[in-house]
């Protein structure tokens, strides 16, 4: 969307949250009439639960038939008036009183049986008491009214047994009628509390409509106002703040925009340019990298070819002096050979040795023969390189372990892998002054073995952390500076990476990254 269509929009967001508090009061009148239909319903069924009571005093009181159809009349409508409208409002009170008007009903029903079954009874006594016949009337009238009453007389007059099938239709009748008067009143009850309820939901929908409309209009048109000052101003400000960034970006300050980037034209222009500075950081990165890369190549290129020319070169003489030697060592006498002499053909074997060693590492460093690469445990080859240095000696008072799986299979050539962790472990024992803690730890990941070898030693310094892949660069009193050039020649021939964290006086840890 244009930023003119967008100040445009910001115009109308008034009008259109107004529409929708439109919409939602004429929801809420929806739910209102609702509630004034169920306000109907609850006083309906109030009315008819005063009719019911209504027909049903008239019942005891006059024992009228036609009342006891009223009655029935009245219960059928009020079930059916609960019925119907159960599923529409699903309110716990209406399901009371239906239950209750249920229960209203059988006890009804059980009223009226007991009353016919008392007049059979009668029936059949009155015949014996003839002289008391106008009682007899009195009774049957008022059995409805006061059924104790009467069952006291048919005792006390009629001298019936208390056991007698017309004394306990009246004792029922009694029972019961007491308990379906307190049904009447809890649906009386019921209902009341129903017609208060519908009348406080109307109340309550009424009200929530007036504030709606004294509140939320006014807050709607101010947040809308208010939000069309602040997006024109969001809109500058982020220009303005682009503006800066790209001038800084044409002088090489590839800095990206922390201000938070919303979806219009400016906010996919932001995106984009921080885009395109992360993309420039990670260029610049990625050839600060190459270029080091093509460095240490061009390094170990060159001074791999000249490694070749010398070592060769010194080579034979070097094999010369160190057979004369040896044949000097045996053909010098302990008794008559002065001491001076004993120790100068001793030394020169000893710094003969040092030579050949040295310039045996020259020719391993400037050997070009691409690595033998088989199904290798890396674990394997880690653990015996461990094992035969403790076996002779070289790992000294040091300690170490090793957190990794029984097997890791990479393709690698063994004797290559040997070497780089021969190199990487006497470093470390070095460093720890032969005595400190060597951890190695292996991880695997889909595509790519980690090798992590850290020592407690007294670390490197930063300003020779980048060096120390170099060819005869060195920290060490004797040392040559080809071990480790020999290990980032051979990680690079497997199509692997080694990488240097150390901190002085705490240890260091080279991280061996290979290809599965």
């Amino acid at each position: 969307m244009s930023l003119k269509k967008k100040i445009i929009l910001s115009f109308l967001v008034s009008s259109v949250i107004i529409a929708i508090l439109a919409i939602s009061s004429y929801i809420n009148f929806v739910e209102i009439r609702k509630e004034i239909r169920y306000l109907e319903l609850s006083d309906t069924i109030r009315s008819k639960s005063l009719q019911l009571r209504r027909h049903e005093k008239n019942f005891f009181l006059y024992g009228d038939i036609k009342e006891l159809e009223n009655v029935y009349d009245y219960i059928r409508q009020l079930k059916n008036i609960l019925t119907e409208n159960r599923p529409l409002y699903n309110s716990g009170k209406l399901l009371s009183l239906e239950n209750k008007v249920g229960e209203y009903a059988q006890r009804f029903n059980r009223i009226e049986l007991i009353f016919w079954e008392f007049h059979r009874e009668f029936d059949k006594v009155k015949p014996s008491y003839k002289q008391y016949y106008v009682f007899s009337r009195l009774i049957e009238s008022t059995i409805l009214e006061r059924p104790l009453a009467n069952a006291e007389v048919l005792e006390k007059s009629f001298f019936l047994k208390p056991g007698s099938p017309v004394i306990e239709s009246l004792k029922k009748l009694n029972t019961e009628i007491i308990a379906l008067r307190k049904d009447g009143e809890e649906i009386l009850t019921l209902s009341k509390d129903l017609d208060k309820s519908a009348r406080d939901k109307v109340e309550r929908a009424i009200s929530l409509s007036q504030t709606a409309v004294l509140v939320l209009i006014p807050l709607f048109l101010f947040v809308g106002l208010s939000a069309l000052f602040f997006i024109g101003h969001s809109i500058v400000r982020r220009l303005k703040l682009l503006a800066g960034a790209i001038e800084k970006t044409g002088k090489g300050d590839f800095s990206s925009l922390v201000i938070p980037a919303e979806e219009d034209e400016v906010g996919v222009l932001i995106n984009t340019f921080n885009k395109m500075e992360q993309d420039l950081i990670a260029r610049d990165a990625e050839l600060g990298r190459k270029n080091e890369e093509l460095l240490q190549g061009k390094k170990l290129a060159s001074i791999g070819t000249l490694a070749s020319g010398v070592a060769h070169e010194l080579n034979n003489p070097l094999n010369n002096i160190y057979l004369s030697a040896q044949v000097l060592s045996k053909e010098i006498n302990e008794e008559t050979c002065p001491p001076i002499v004993r120790e100068t053909v001793k030394d020169i074997f000893s710094q003969t040795l040092r030579v050949k060693r040295i310039v045996g590492d020259l020719l391993e460093f400037a050997r070009e023969k691409p690595p033998d690469l088989k199904k290798v445990n890396i674990v394997s080859v880690i653990n015996d390189v461990l094992k035969q240095m403790a076996a002779s000696g070289e790992l000294y008072n040091s300690k170490y372990d090793i957190n990794a799986p029984e097997e890791m299979e990479i393709l690698a050539d063994r004797h290559l892998m040997e070497q780089v962790f021969i190199n990487l472990f006497t470093n470390a024992v070095d460093a720890m002054d032969r005595s400190g803690l060597l951890h190695i730890g292996i991880n695997a990941a889909d595509t790519s073995v980690q090798i992590k070898v850290s020592d407690t030693g007294k670390g490197i310094l930063s300003k020779d952390i980048t060096r120390i892949f170099d060819p005869f660069f060195t920290t060490k009193e004797k040392g040559t500076g080809l071990g480790l050039a020999i290990v980032y020649s051979i990680i690079k021939k497997h199509n692997g990476k080694i990488e240097a964290d150390s901190e002085p006086y705490k240890g260091t840890t080279f991280t061996i990254t290979l290809p599965r």
